[in-house]
């Protein structure tokens, strides 16, 4: 892994990168990247997943001009699923610098894409038969092309393309330079590049081993903005021993552990800005559970290992799946069972489904528990704070009280009330963020500059003091 700021890339591609979330580059980026940026051809064997997108929109956009408003670069992709994909991403890359991109695809009215050729688009990402139709109409000219990229080039040879590729690649000025990813190098893959590449360099990266069988996958659909409240009512209800929350950025882990600091669970984040001294002051917290929730990015969780870590949420999906399986995997250790839950929102369920194709494991979709299943918990760790609490030999000094109190008023009332306290209720307040999205946080119920109550002592060792704070959320 290295960052992307060693890779010398345009201002404006780097503020692109920092704005999409990447904190460092994966091993196809690190390789792929530099090479492409020489102009030199380039064939990338590399499965769906490993962030092979980002590997050549870096380089497709740094080779653009946009004040010259010409078609200066053509990815071919197989699926009209994978042409969106690409499109999009390529326009997040391009987007700082003013990159226009452009999706043509069967199936979407032709006269439409037509009219936005118009445009006079930089980059079109486009499937093979769709973009010969408009080649035939004379919509499309490759004059200027400077760029080509085949995506999933093996797929689209055996969905019977070659003869459309090898019209497209002829059309093309020879100069151009010419980019090809493949999950495998089959004869067809090698007579392309053969045929219509130049002195190129060949890099292969081989998927990591997924060895995952002790650990429970699943995953929740919700909205970028209820991300947050997703996230503490399953810690709610889940009630982790240790947790790790994984956020895409180093200012998403800071904002998600101020909010759920805020909220009132014991939260601390890590991430590649801290010092040494710093990370090691909150993994020491961590591994003696004075820390329930560690936020961090994944750079800043490579080589954590730590045994008690029963819960990982992906806050943010990874961008690959060498990190998704990273991330989960430090959970379940020692052979012990674990949980791994992943937040997607509607666009996102692509790639989370192309990371359980590669694992080959199902991941499993749950609906988000109710606020009434997630009242009933907190009722329910209610009841064992108070029954754990029965077992302290501390208590001689409070039966007076206590006894006083049960001449005034019913035991049942008295304990109804005891529960009440320590699951009541909060006031939600928005607090303005700089994530990707707002996040909405609770004001606990104290007041700011009051300690927090007194966590009760006797069986709860450190790490299981949620329970002494489930009434300040």
């Amino acid at each position: 892994m290295a960052s992307f700021e060693t890779l010398q890339l345009s201002p404006e591609i780097l503020k692109s990168i920092q704005e999409m979330g990447f904190e460092s580059t994966t091993a196809i980026q690190a390789q792929a990247i530099p090479i492409a940026l020489t102009g030199q051809d380039l064939i990338g064997q590399a499965q769906t997943g490993t962030g092979k997108t980002v590997a050549f929109s870096i380089p497709v956009v740094e080779a653009i001009d946009p004040r010259d408003q010409k078609l200066e670069a053509l990815i071919l992709t197989p699926t009209r699923e994978l042409c969106i994909q690409v499109a999009e991403e390529i326009a997040r890359v391009g987007a700082v610098k003013g990159v226009k991109v452009l999706a043509v695809y069967g199936g979407q009215d032709i006269q439409r894409q037509i009219r936005a050729l118009r445009n006079k688009p930089n980059v079109i990402v486009s499937t093979p038969g769709r973009l010969m139709d408009h080649m035939n109409r004379k919509t499309v000219r490759l004059q200027d092309i400077k760029m080509v990229v085949l995506d999933e080039a093996d797929e689209m040879l055996d969905m019977g393309f070659v003869e459309d590729i090898e019209t497209i690649l002829s059309a093309c000025p020879a100069e151009r330079q010419t980019l090809l990813f493949s999950a495998t190098m089959k004869m067809g893959v090698q007579r392309i590049a053969k045929k219509f590449m130049r002195d190129f360099t060949v890099i292969t990266v081989k998927q990591s081993e997924v060895t995952v069988p002790t650990i429970e996958q699943v995953y929740y659909e919700v909205s970028e903005n209820h991300k947050l409240d997703a996230l503490t009512r399953l810690l709610d209800i889940q009630n982790p021993e240790l947790a790790i929350v994984f956020g895409r950025t180093k200012r998403r882990v800071d904002e998600l552990t101020n909010a759920l600091k805020t909220r009132g669970y014991l939260a601390d984040g890590l991430h590649g800005d801290l010092s040494q001294r710093q990370r090691d002051s909150v993994m020491a917290k961590f591994r003696e559970g004075e820390l329930e929730v560690l936020v961090a990015t994944d750079v800043a969780a490579r080589g954590i290992d730590i045994s008690g870590v029963t819960h990982v949420y992906n806050f943010d999906i990874p961008q690959d799946i060498d990190s998704y399986v990273h991330r989960i995997g430090r959970t379940g250790r020692a052979g012990k069972s674990g949980i791994a839950a992943t937040f997607v929102t509607a666009r996102e369920v692509p790639h989370l489904h192309q990371i359980e194709r590669i694992t080959k494991r199902k991941i499993q979709r749950l609906p988000l528990p109710t606020l009434a299943e997630a009242k009933l918990s907190k009722q329910r760790i209610a009841m064992e704070q108070l029954l754990d609490a029965c077992q302290q030999d501390s208590l001689n000094g409070f039966k007076g009280l206590a006894e006083e109190l049960l001449e005034q008023q019913d035991s049942l009332l008295l304990v109804s009330a005891a529960i009440k306290l320590l699951i009541k209720g909060t006031n939600e307040i928005p607090i303005k963020l700089t994530a990707e999205q707002p996040i909405r946080i609770k004001k606990p119920a104290y007041q700011s500059g009051n300690r927090r109550p007194n966590k009760p002592n006797g069986g709860y060792s450190q790490q299981h003091t949620r329970r002494g704070r489930t009434s300040h959320r």
